[in-house]
């Protein structure tokens, strides 16, 4: 189920995406800095596959811009998990309320800032609270040191290796089943 993300805390904000940010998504996905870790080098952006990629495409993920003190600096999405997606990931844990997420903050200038571990503890503690998460799960490449250590600061532990787990500039790389989970309340 989709749902509207608008969050604010402290000069980290989450806000819906909109039709007005197919500009912002083509920049930040024509700089080869993000491609290296979103789709790999060599992907190809064109308005048309904005659309079809971030719009159109059917798929039930509740999308978002991500902001810092007002400025749109990247893009999150969140999505409950079903049972195909944990077959791919082979997740060892029940099916009932795990969501997964994928983000980047598409200004390079801003990484390694903090600003990661922000809007990620704000999203999964409102997916936590608001929609009942059990879990939250991500898959970074396991050659994307910063990525991981991010994700350990926010409270998300390595679950499992995933070789050969996703296409990435034209060849499979390996990726690790991160997760945040939060115990069952007595």
């Amino acid at each position: 189920m989709r749902y509207e993300i608008k969050l604010r805390e402290g000069p980290v904000s989450l806000r819906p995406l909109t039709p007005e940010d197919a500009p912002l998504l083509l920049r930040w996905l024509t700089d080869s800095r993000n491609l290296e870790y979103w789709e790999g080098p060599g992907t190809v952006f064109t308005p048309e596959r904005i659309q079809a990629d971030f719009y159109q495409d059917g798929w039930n993920a509740s999308r978002c811009i991500i902001q810092y003190e007002g400025r749109d600096i990247g893009y999150m999405q969140a999505y409950e998990l079903d049972e195909e997606m944990f077959r791919e990931y082979q997740y060892p844990y029940t099916p009932e309320r795990v969501f997964g997420i994928d983000q980047f903050i598409g200004e390079p200038e801003l990484w390694g800032k903090g600003i990661g571990r922000r809007f990620i503890g704000l999203l999964c503690r409102w997916l936590h609270e608001a929609r009942g998460a059990k879990a939250v799960v991500l898959d970074p490449h396991a050659d994307n040191p910063r990525a991981i250590r991010c994700y350990e600061a926010c409270g998300f532990q390595k679950v499992k290796f995933l070789p050969k787990h996703e296409l990435h500039g034209g060849e499979m790389v390996d990726c690790w089943l991160m997760a945040k989970e939060w115990e069952e309340e007595a």
